[in-house]
């Protein structure tokens, strides 16, 4: 092939021609030997089987998944523990497998993808949704192996998910349990310290502070309406006392002038008098009663001047106050009252003033009490929020147990069961055989490619104006008879004679 001109695409079609044999005849071998090849493998058997993740029974809206991971997630987390000794142990046992090396060679050949879904409202997009399921495979050169590992790593995988769900519920509430109790147990605490200072700081609350305020007015307007009274009570008794000492003073001075001697005297001038009365006037007569009234006052007088010397020891205390006029002794019993109503005003006031302090005290503490009372109510509403919390949730995972007990959550079911393969997955003998095909042509062009690259010959005026570099300056007419080679070129030959008169054919392959 001349490499000092372009080629066009006449020139590659020459080659074609040139070559076609060269490049049909591996074509045509490379799949019958890839086919035969095929035949010298051991067949291996795959079985599958479908699990479907059905969706929980209830709406989430109500309770909550136990299981918030995303569901790929679990089913790599499932396909490790269902891979793992001691799950496969009773497998193996049960098929009577070789114990060493059955594990890594079930590991080696199971084979778990996920299987998306496409939404309704996005067939026609084909946009992909969450795994409604998962694929296990399991390749084997048995058939019913192949099936009995399948299904065995399918149900281990299933009763895996069922134990993880379970237990994850059954954790749940029972973490939430001694959660709850704890927040209770703080609760109670809060709520007894709240209680006790309550107690202690009652009327002192800051919902009493303007109790208290109103309470300190009304009594300082009872302490000012008793001292008004404690000054009244003073002034009248003191004015009682002036007057008491006045009708004392005019009594004793009275008293000091009479003896029986003078009121004898008095006596018999009182009883003439009425005599010479009665002598002139009726007994109703004004004078007549006055007279009598005045004699009966001077005998009293006697009377008593004549018991008090008969018994002057049990008489000497009472002397003066029996002696003493109604006026008198009117007057010592309005002072007597007036100092009962002195004692208990003061009494009231001293009262008054001691409450009206406590009060004083408990508007003055208002601030630092309320400040404190709102961080233990703080504390308290924070404890019940989280009680309320941890309540709520505990709830909650309890009837997510309920719910995992009774299998109305999220469930993986068998929807395809491990199939008994009827035919070999490996080799895949028509694909051996077009793999043939592809590199029986590789080959076959290749080796055409290199027959040209190493062929020089000369077949066209082109060729020969790019291999001598050279223009034309005329041409010489071929004579003689143009064969077929057994390569497909074709030559011309012709006889001409030499120097010596002999005859010599040449061949020019065109």
């Amino acid at each position: 092939m001349t490499e000092n001109r372009e080629l066009t695409m006449d020139d590659y079609l020459a080659m074609l021609r040139r070559r076609i044999r060269v490049i049909v005849i591996p074509a045509l071998l490379a799949p019958i030997a890839g086919f035969a090849v095929s035949f010298a493998f051991s067949p291996k058997y795959t079985s599958q089987s479908l699990v479907l993740v059905e969706e929980p029974k209830v709406s989430g809206t109500y309770v909550k998944p136990v299981q918030t991971e995303d569901l790929s997630s679990r089913v790599a987390t499932l396909e490790q523990r269902a891979l793992s000794t001691e799950n496969l142990r009773p497998l193996i046992e049960q098929l009577g497998l070789a114990p060493a090396g059955a594990v890594d060679n079930i590991r080696d050949n199971v084979s778990i993808n996920a299987v998306m879904a496409t939404t309704v409202g996005n067939a026609q997009a084909g946009k992909k949704t969450a795994l409604p399921g998962f694929n296990v495979t399991f390749t084997s050169n048995n058939p019913h192996r192949a099936q009995a590992i399948c299904g065995g790593v399918t149900n281990v995988m299933i009763r895996e998910n069922l134990i993880d769900r379970t237990s994850a519920a059954k954790n749940n509430a029972d973490f939430l349990g001694r959660q709850v109790e704890e927040a209770k147990h703080n609760l109670d605490d809060l709520d007894s310290k709240l209680a006790e200072f309550k107690k202690r700081f009652m009327g002192q609350l800051p919902g009493d502070e303007d109790n208290n305020l109103k309470i300190l007015m009304g009594m300082n307007s009872q302490l000012d309406a008793n001292t008004q009274t404690l000054n009244r009570a003073q002034q009248d008794k003191s004015y009682t006392e002036s007057m008491l000492a006045q009708q004392l003073a005019a009594w004793k001075s009275s008293q000091t002038s009479t003896n029986p001697v003078t009121l004898q005297q008095q006596l018999a001038s009182l009883q003439s008098q009425l005599i010479s009365l009665q002598a002139h006037y009726t007994e109703d007569y004004p004078d007549v009663v006055k007279t009598k009234r005045d004699i009966a006052q001077v005998q009293k007088k006697l009377d008593e001047i004549n018991t008090a010397a008969a018994n002057p020891s049990s008489v000497a205390n009472d002397k003066e106050n029996l002696s003493e006029p109604p006026e008198i002794r009117q007057l010592r019993m309005q002072i007597h009252q007036y100092e009962q109503l002195i004692t208990q005003a003061t009494r009231d006031q001293q009262r008054l003033q001691e409450q009206i302090k406590v009060f004083q005290g408990r508007v003055a503490l208002s601030p630092a009490i309320e400040e404190q009372y709102k961080q233990l109510t703080r504390d308290y509403d924070t404890a019940q929020k989280f009680y309320d919390d941890r309540l709520a949730n505990r709830k909650q995972a309890e009837m997510q147990t309920a719910i995992e007990q009774e299998q109305q959550g999220e469930q993986m079911s068998v929807l395809n069961p491990a199939d008994l393969p009827d035919s070999p997955s490996f080799p895949n003998r028509w694909l051996f055989a077009g793999g043939g095909l592809g590199a029986g042509l590789g080959l076959g062009l290749g080796l055409a490619l290199w027959l040209e690259m190493r062929d020089t010959s000369l077949r066209t005026e082109s060729d020969v104006q790019a291999a001598l570099e050279l223009p034309v300056l005329s041409q010489v007419p071929w004579v003689g008879v143009e064969v077929e080679s057994k390569d497909g070129n074709r030559k011309r030959k012709s006889k001409v004679k030499s120097a010596s008169g002999e005859e010599q054919q040449e061949s020019v392959e065109v």
